[in-house]
């Protein structure tokens, strides 16, 4: 059974800083495209930063560019987001997720195949 396990949530002042980690389990971590995305309340899912299976193609959505990073750790299954120079915009439920398409970046919820249980993001003015 496919696992993804967010964690590194929690509550910053804007400006500040967190990095949320991302377990898979094995079998899918290693073939897929992972990506991050969130929702905040009354909003519509959306994209945050995807990375390729290799580690070699990453995307961000534009709001996010140049303050996060998506990285990957195989030897831990482990796929990071540091934020930094957080914004009250960025308050939102953040998801994991992980794609078997065969494209290099899937941005798109509806090609995602899992995702994890959320974890909260909240930044205070």
């Amino acid at each position: 059974q496919v696992q993804l396990v967010e964690s590194g949530g929690g509550l910053v002042q804007a400006g500040g800083s967190l990095r949320l980690s991302c377990a898979a389990s094995r079998r899918i971590f290693s073939n897929s495209i992972m990506g991050w995305f969130r929702q905040a309340p009354g909003k519509e899912r959306e994209f945050v930063a995807a990375i390729s299976w290799n580690g070699g193609s990453t995307l961000y959505a534009d709001s996010v560019k140049g303050r996060f990073t998506i990285s990957k750790d195989n030897a831990k299954n482990t796929v990071y987001l540091q934020m930094n120079s957080l914004k009250p915009d960025d308050t939102a439920v953040y998801y994991c997720a992980a794609s078997t398409s065969r494209r290099t970046i899937v941005v798109v919820t509806g090609l995602y195949d899992y995702w994890g249980q959320g974890t909260q993001v909240t930044v205070s003015s």
